[in-house]
């Protein structure tokens, strides 16, 4: 039995939208990793679609809309907001791009979990 050879395939930049060539690739990156967090500290908390959305001052169909991926009409800053609803801190650094001459870039940090 002969093994069939592997499909070509590139390695990833770490930003899906990036990569699909999407405008504002960073900031779709962003948001997304936004989410993820709102979503595990739902999770966290065990708390209904409908009981998230209420502490965070939205609709419930709005709140599932975002938990799914369709954040289009939230900014960053909403999503950042709504994660202090659960207790957290939000911060933002601004400090020098290491090489000089590139453009800077946005990186999330994660709490550990």
């Amino acid at each position: 039995m002969s093994k069939k050879p592997l499909p070509a395939y590139e390695i990833g930049s770490g930003n899906i939208f990036a990569d699909l060539g999407l405008p504002h690739a960073e900031e779709h990156q962003l948001k997304a990793a936004l989410v993820v967090q709102l979503h595990r500290f739902i999770k966290e908390r065990k708390l209904s679609q409908i009981a998230a959305a209420k502490l965070l001052g939205v609709k419930q169909p709005d709140l599932s809309n975002v938990l799914r991926g369709h954040y289009r009409g939230y900014s960053v800053a909403r999503l950042m907001k709504m994660l202090t609803a659960f207790d957290q801190d939000v911060e933002i650094t601004i400090r020098p791009h290491r090489k000089a001459g590139e453009a800077g870039r946005i990186i999330f940090n994660p709490p550990a979990a």
